[in-house]
């Protein structure tokens, strides 16, 4: 799987851009704050409908444009799929693909996958759940499509149960306003508990694949150190990962926590609540590590998402966003070594220097908004 050609109108910094690309190894060199991490940026949105810098999409669009369009030509299997997606800042926006409009953007998922390391990454190891939990679900996503879906009902359903908490708090405690919400709460409780199960076990499934994918990636980036593990965190108690099981164990949970919850306003059961446990020998990443051993954590988490996917069939395009310049030469040397046989791999770097020579290849110079090939 590669990108052949990126199309880019109104995207971040660039009001046009037509870049041809190879499969293989293409480094977009130039100085910071010049476009490079905006052509990488765009091709990961064409995998996932986001962004990992931004959480919202109107600062994608430049500035004074009304929309970004972004066209891919994705190579898989010897054909070709174009897919084409229109971001509009306050409204819902567009895709395409082969030309033809499609009902909702989630429906290009999974036409091109992505693997993106970039120094946000450390937060994985050393940041809070959240980043973890973002981590996890879009790899689940990328593996199976459709639970984008259910992680969009969850949030929806979530949202929904919030606010009845903070209406039949008050009602609960004697208020007449909000009395129908406490009536209406134990029906969002089984909508979280059939829908959190499923994206749970999506979760779980994933993780008992990853694992061992995550020791053997930290093992050959950091040889001779301590194991990685990564290990789930949850309130439930996690016996049977099948979604019917989840489910009960979720309402059970929900059931013993109503109280604290009307009290909090929120919701405290879930996989929301939940993490990943990042574990070196005996010692959690956080707050252990060294920071030479997270920035391998977090590698070895990128790696081990980018051989699952791979094992999934279709090998996953490789995008590593200014890395080198934070590693030090003999992590430089591994990572380097270990990504030359991907299919294609889309390397940002300052300098020339920064890209290894286990990577030479095809290069593009950014600068000011302008790509041009050497």
């Amino acid at each position: 799987m590669y990108v052949a050609h990126l199309s880019l109108a109104d995207f971040r910094n660039y009001p046009s851009v037509e870049l041809p690309l190879e499969a293989g190894v293409t480094a977009f060199v130039g100085p910071n704050g010049q476009g490079k991490t905006n052509l990488v940026e765009a091709i990961g949105y064409l995998a996932s409908l986001g962004s990992h810098r931004v959480a919202t999409d109107a600062p994608l669009v430049r500035l004074g444009a009304e929309r970004a369009v972004i066209r891919g030509d994705v190579v898989r299997d010897n054909r070709h799929a174009l897919i084409e997606l229109e971001i509009t800042p306050g409204k819902a926006n567009r895709a395409r693909l082969n030309r033809s409009p499609v009902s909702r953007p989630r429906e290009v998922l999974g036409i091109l996958r992505t693997v993106l390391f970039a120094p946000e990454d450390l937060a994985l190891v050393k940041g809070d759940p959240d980043t973890r939990r973002r981590f996890i679900d879009d790899l689940i996503t990328q593996r199976a499509p459709r639970l984008a879906g259910v992680r969009s009902d969850y949030d929806r359903v979530l949202r929904q149960r919030n606010t009845l908490l903070k209406t039949a708090g008050p009602a609960r405690r004697g208020g007449s306003s909000s009395e129908g919400a406490l009536r209406t709460l134990d029906t969002w409780d089984s909508h979280l508990a059939r829908i959190g199960s499923e994206l749970l076990s999506a979760r779980l499934r994933t993780l008992a694949e990853l694992r061992p994918l995550v020791a053997k990636a930290y093992a050959n980036v950091s040889p001779g150190q301590e194991e990685a593990r990564v290990d789930y965190k949850s309130a439930l108690p996690i016996d049977d990962p099948t979604p019917a099981v989840l489910a009960e164990a979720i309402l059970a949970a929900v059931v013993e926590r109503r109280a604290d919850e009307l009290q909090r306003g929120v919701s405290l059961i879930g996989p929301h609540r939940d993490d990943l446990v990042l574990n070196l020998g005996p010692f959690p990443a956080k707050g252990y590590a060294s920071h030479g051993e997270s920035w391998s954590y977090a590698l070895a988490l990128r790696l081990a998402a980018y051989d699952l996917l791979g094992a999934d069939g279709g090998e996953p395009v490789l995008v590593l966003d200014d890395v080198f310049a934070e590693l030090d030469t003999q992590r430089r040397s591994r990572l380097a070594t270990l990504v030359s046989g991907a299919e294609q791999v889309l390397v940002t770097a300052a300098v020339p220097a920064d890209v290894p020579e286990q990577l030479a290849g095809a290069r593009f110079d950014v600068s000011e908004g302008e790509v041009r090939g050497v």
